[in-house]
């Protein structure tokens, strides 16, 4: 449950936040309880993390500017962290939940989150990001709405619904932590949940008895906000929904320019907002379908998922066979096309009134440049680990953020190269020296048989080029400086490059890396550090006062939370 306290009624242990915000600024209030609980969404009973009690976990729903206090209590047997995906955490990387920010929660301990949704709008969700424990659960949504003066580039909806898919295993997060520790591919996914239920028995053969799937209820004739999120493991899935068209409105905080899809690939860790109408006969149900991309889809057949939109004045169950998806077997740039077709609303206003494309990206002078390589696991030191230009990332026992704070010599190097490294590939802790107030291109270089999505928190990139083949220089002159997309998590087609730009203008410490939780798991990952030589308050809040220490500094822990 949240609740809404006015500034007067602030604690004083976040009174210092307080004095940085508008009075207007409401604080809202959640407790999370994450535990285990048994579920069966594929017909077979196994462990899944839930909160409060529920899985998938509930939806928060706040409002730009808002000031978010979520106190977390872990009733796990392993620590824990909550990663606020996409959530740009203006000047207070501390709130990040990821280890280079953050010392765990321990088992039994809770701790709070304190964050302001500064200057953001849109669909966004959160997970566990320690120990795979994404892959049992703990995920939910992130809705941020406009404040009431700045006006939506749409008709209000008549509802706002949100839909969670992703692969599953029916193996829970520590076997499959296992099977990775013992240098092995987790194999093909058991199915892909949508609300954390399994799919309707669209075929008797494909899908056994006894499975709950999600039902969602409609009204005939209205306009519906529909946000979908891939939260799973590593599969892309083309989401559909039988006989309606998926109208795109925003994707991770960006209103895009409005395009009618009848299906659209979203790639782990991606999320999007359509504008559905309901505007069929209600003969039957429909059937809305997340299906596997990129795969021998002749054998992934059981890895879809399948929910049931249920008009108010349905005369029926949905039937007959699931709508196709799309027909590209032989055609690798059907996907590439669809996903360059989607554009930044240049017109439109954000979180503040003056509208997206004021901020003219195309003009601004690159600073600095780093081609990012990654390529198939490979074995470092006997063990099998992924890489990002040829260093596997190690996590420090101190977080970065932490070690800066404090002066702890040693930590992490601060000498990731700007272009991949030859020789053989190593195990290090080492992070990008970001410019503060400067402007980063990045080429995410994908030379893996698989395909790749790639985040970085913090900030909102924009995705300005992808193609197939190897970037070069000359693939400059394809990019698209007026209105390429700002988002968090970006696709990377296998054998192709995609091209972000980045300003850095967020004083902290902030995660670059693949959305493939496996190859996340074996290292792909790097951080990029932003530091204000001027250092302040105006550019980076002081750490918290409920701050966790670990690692070097775990004398400085004086007791349980």
């Amino acid at each position: 449950m949240a609740l809404c306290r006015g500034l007067s009624l602030l604690a004083i242990h976040i009174a210092l936040l307080a004095s940085l915000c508008s009075a207007a600024d409401l604080f809202v209030y959640f407790d999370f309880e994450v535990s285990y609980i048994t579920a069966s969404p594929l017909g077979v009973p196994q462990q899944v993390i839930a909160i409060n009690g529920k899985f998938p976990g509930p939806t928060i729903n706040v409002t730009t500017n808002n000031n978010v206090v979520v106190n977390v209590r872990n009733k796990l047997d392993e620590s824990l962290l909550i990663h606020w995906s996409g959530i740009q955490q203006r000047r207070s990387s501390w709130q990040d939940g990821l280890l280079g920010t953050n010392c765990p929660i321990p088992p039994k301990w809770n701790w709070t989150y304190q964050f302001q949704v500064k200057d953001q709008v849109g669909s966004f969700f959160y997970f566990p990001s320690l120990h795979f424990q994404r892959a049992s659960g703990g995920f939910g949504g992130f809705i941020i709405n406009n404040r009431a003066i700045i006006p939506i580039p749409f008709d209000t909806p008549d509802g706002d619904i949100t839909i969670l898919i992703g692969d599953w295993y029916t193996r829970n997060h520590t076997a499959l932590r296992k099977t990775l520790d013992a240098g092995k591919g987790l194999g093909m996914p058991d199915g892909v949940l949508i609300n954390g239920k399994g799919p309707y028995q669209y075929n008797t053969t494909l899908v056994p008895d006894g499975i709950d799937y999600e039902t969602i209820e409609v009204h005939p004739g209205k306009t519906y906000r529909i946000r979908v999120h891939n939260v799973g493991i590593s599969t892309s899935l083309n989401f559909r929904i039988q006989n309606h068209n998926l109208l795109l409105a925003e994707t991770e905080g960006s209103y895009t320019v409005q395009q009618n899809y009848t299906s659209l690939d979203i790639h782990v860790g991606q999320s999007y907002s359509f504008l559905v109408t309901m505007d069929q006969n209600a003969s039957t149900d429909y059937y809305i379908v997340a299906s596997a991309r990129f795969v021998n889809e002749s054998q992934w057949k059981r890895v879809t998922g399948v929910a049931i939109l249920h008009y108010t004045n349905s005369k029926g169950k949905a039937r007959g066979p699931l709508p196709e998806g799309p027909n590209d077997e032989f055609d690798k740039t059907f996907s590439m096309n669809q996903a360059r077709s989607i554009r930044w609303n240049v017109s439109a206003s954000g979180a503040r009134p003056n509208p997206q494309g004021s901020f003219r990206y195309g003009s601004i002078n690159v600073t600095e440049v780093y081609v990012l390589r990654n390529k198939p696991p490979e074995m470092i030191d006997g063990k099998r680990r992924a890489t990002l230009s040829g260093i596997s990332f190690v996590n420090p026992s101190t977080p970065i953020r932490l070690a800066d704070w404090f002066k702890v010599k040693g930590a992490y190097k601060l000498d990731f190269p700007t272009k991949p490294v030859t020789g053989p590939p190593r195990m290090e802790t080492s992070v990008i020296n970001g410019t503060y107030r400067g402007f980063m291109e990045v080429i995410l270089q994908n030379n893996d048989t698989k395909m790749h999505a790639y985040h970085m928190s913090g900030y909102a990139f924009f995705v300005v080029g992808m193609d197939y083949g190897e970037w070069t220089d000359n693939s400059r002159g394809t990019y698209n400086k007026w209105d390429g997309i700002a988002r968090t998590t970006t696709q990377v087609y296998p054998g192709a490059w995609t091209a972000i730009l980045v300003s850095l203008d967020n004083v902290g410490i902030w995660n670059l890396r693949t959305e493939n939780l496996d190859s996340w798991y074996l290292g792909q990952e790097t951080y990029v550090r932003v530091v204000n030589p001027e250092a302040t308050n105006k550019t980076e809040f002081p750490i918290p006062d409920n701050a966790l220490f670990c690692g070097a500094l775990s004398h400085l822990q004086k007791y349980g939370l």
